[in-house]
């Protein structure tokens, strides 16, 4: 059941390519089932951030969440008020099939700084930084922004909390794999996390353990608490930061680089992955597990690659047989795109998605 499949639309049966999985495969799987045999009622908790015209964008991930994953999931929306209405009469109604509920949350930034913080790089971005102290009584979350699609289920990803060791606290992957086009090593005005920085697109966070942590600093001998570090690093590196919240998180990890878990680039493939040549060799080997649309490229003709599972997954129909009304129309779609860097590795972006689909069946089959 570990070996990845992959469906050709000239063909109405499941191959076996002998190269894709191996014993990387084997052990992860079985790391993934024993995670959750050992918690199984766990709900998983999701957490995104919507202003402006991030309505369609937030509803398509979480869809992509919902297709495929395999415990209950608990969304918790964070947006502007103009939006909740348009958010309730879209997710009520969803056929969630018990697989996933939501709550609904304004922006709230402290009284005293609110100002400050809503300016920071995009409005609302900086509202992640919050979460710990907002959701108190949720032990653990994944933050994703809303330009996230899943490929694979929640579930896996949810499972790196599992593989945190006694001081790790958040998990994100890096900004870069290859240096030479590196936006921190070659342009940072602040400190940032190992060769290339953190992307924190996708994060996922022990929020118990966040609560918990005092924070060593370039400000005061003294160690701060999440609530207690935010506004002073702020204040000190408010000129020379470019990506606004997630340039603080650099700084943060940077100082403390044993809370920080990371993880491949498979979990948060970039357009910077492909649009430069190939650098993401895992998602190469394995196909991409999280894709991450920033750039707007959702929504634009740079990169069709990335757009074109967008528009898959946006108009899929909850229900429909996944094989013939999404993967092979989205096949035929990514193999126009050939003529772009991203488009001639356009088989990692159903390599893993394939694999998804024809577990999702196995797992239906099974009751």
């Amino acid at each position: 059941r570990c070996k990845s499949l992959s469906v050709s639309f000239w063909n109405s049966y499941w191959m076996l390519p002998s190269d894709v999985c191996g014993m990387n495969c084997f052990w992860e799987a079985a790391f993934r089932y024993d995670y959750m045999k050992t918690h199984p009622s766990e709900k998983m908790h999701l957490a995104v951030v919507a202003c402006g015209e991030r309505l369609e964008e937030t509803v398509t991930m979480l869809r992509s969440a919902i297709i495929f994953s395999i415990r209950p999931l608990h969304f918790h929306i964070f947006a502007e008020d103009q939006l909740h209405e348009s958010f309730k009469g879209i997710l009520d109604e969803f056929p969630y099939e018990g697989k996933a509920n939501y709550t609904l949350y304004p922006i709230t930034f402290p009284t005293e700084s609110a100002a400050e913080w809503k300016k920071l790089f995009k409005p609302c971005a900086s509202q992640r930084l919050f979460l710990p102290l907002i959701l108190k009584n949720v032990d653990s979350l994944l933050y994703v922004d809303t330009d996230i699609l899943f490929l694979r289920p929640v579930d896996d990803m949810w499972s790196f909390l599992g593989k945190f060791n006694s001081t790790q606290i958040a998990a994100m992957a890096p900004e870069h794999e290859e240096p030479r086009i590196g936006w921190y090593n070659r342009f940072a005005r602040h400190p940032y996390y190992g060769v290339t920085g953190i992307n924190s697109g996708v994060m996922l966070m022990n929020m118990t353990r966040i609560r918990r942590k005092y924070f060593k600093n370039d400000m005061t001998p003294v160690r701060l608490q999440w609530g207690e570090i935010l506004m002073p690093l702020l204040k000190k590196y408010k000129l020379n930061i470019t990506w606004g919240d997630q340039d603080l998180l650099n700084i943060m990890f940077f100082h403390n680089p044993e809370s920080l878990y990371v993880f491949p680039c498979q979990w948060n493939y970039r357009p910077d992955h492909c649009i430069y040549g190939s650098n993401c060799k895992a998602a190469e080997e394995e196909g991409i597990f999280i894709l991450h649309g920033n750039r707007g490229v959702y929504h634009d003709d740079k990169q069709p690659t990335f757009r074109a599972v967008y528009e898959a997954i946006k108009n899929y129909s909850f229900g429909d047989d996944l094989v013939h009304t999404l993967l092979q129309p989205l096949e035929l779609e990514l193999q126009k795109t050939t003529h772009t860097y991203c488009g001639r590795v356009y088989k990692v972006f159903i390599k893993q998605l394939t694999k998804s689909i024809r577990d999702l069946y196995a797992r239906r089959s099974k009751g």
